[in-house]
């Protein structure tokens, strides 16, 4: 083996270790979180949300670190037992020890928007098609400022790996433009991580549900 493969097998290794210790496994005991909610309003309101809709306070959804976009969700006060049904269409929060952030209308029907903060449950209904069936894995390549590096890159990459593509992830003061290799599974991620490390890439394997 090359020194130039071997450094990048060894950078690959790295990542992947890091990408298990940074993107926990949710949903640990039958679809259901217990810790501290948000709720982002006005601030937001007629931004962009990571899965591309405009932000609408007055609607009934929520961001999460890592639920599949379109996922709802039942979440429930544990102090006063009300609940609130919503669909995740964003990323957040990005306020250390938060597990969901809900827009002002759920955060209103719970009784969250004077306190500002409330420890919850968190209870999957449904996902979106396709994953269902347990872990979603792909490769992250790169994150990017500009939409046309991204894409730059994607189309480098779509002759060797079909399935490349772009996703938007919105911060509170900036969206990313992450470009990732869907896999079918596991050794699939492996397979093509190993192949872009061997590239040149900095392949980050990635796991969520």
């Amino acid at each position: 083996m090359g020194v130039a493969k071997k450094a990048a097998v060894v950078w690959l290794g790295l990542l992947v270790g890091a990408g298990a210790a940074c993107v926990p496994r949710i949903r640990p005991q039958g679809g259901v979180e217990v810790g501290v909610a948000s709720w982002y309003g006005p601030d937001f309101h007629g931004r962009l949300t990571a899965s591309r809709e405009v932000f609408n306070m007055y609607d009934m959804t929520a961001a999460h670190p890592t639920l599949p976009l379109g996922t709802w969700v039942v979440v429930t006060h544990l102090d006063s037992g009300r609940s609130a049904v919503v669909r995740v269409n964003d990323r957040g929060p990005f306020a250390r020890g938060r597990i969901i952030d809900l827009s002002y209308a759920a955060a209103r029907l719970l009784g969250l928007v004077g306190p500002g903060t409330a420890r919850v449950r968190v209870e999957v209904l449904t996902v979106p098609p396709g994953t269902e069936k347990g872990v979603r894995y792909t490769v992250q390549v790169g994150a990017f400022a500009s939409p046309a590096n991204a894409e730059s890159l994607r189309q480098v990459l779509a002759p060797a790996f079909p399935s490349v593509y772009v996703e938007p992830f919105a911060t509170p003061t900036q969206t990313f433009y992450r470009v990732r290799v869907r896999a079918s599974g596991r050794a699939e991620a492996q397979d093509l991580a190993t192949r872009l490390a061997a590239a040149g890439y900095p392949a980050l394997l990635i796991e969520a549900p």
